[in-house]
């Protein structure tokens, strides 16, 4: 068993520790939770694959309203964030 000495006084200590390991955790969760793509568009084939639904139900649930299309010419899109918050718990 090893024995530690504190030089310092121990309220320094506490608090340098306290200190210590907020900073500690700070960067960790910094390093684990970065943010996604800030809007990260997907195709029609990827949000289909994502739900793991098909192709035509995607349509339906489009012109339902269930999900908002974005289009660039004749290319449709979805917004990430928008489709993920559609998913609802039921």
């Amino acid at each position: 068993m090893q024995q530690v000495q504190i030089i310092q006084d121990p309220e320094n200590f506490t608090q340098d520790l306290v200190d210590q390991l907020k900073t500690s955790l700070l960067t960790a969760l910094q390093k684990e939770f970065q943010p996604k793509e800030p809007e990260e568009y997907l195709s029609r084939a990827e949000v289909a694959k994502m739900l793991k639904i098909d192709l035509s139900t995607l349509f339906k649930w489009t012109k339902a309203g269930k999900l908002k299309k974005h289009a660039l010419g004749n290319r449709v899109y979805y917004k990430r964030s928008e489709v993920e918050q559609a998913i609802v718990e039921l």
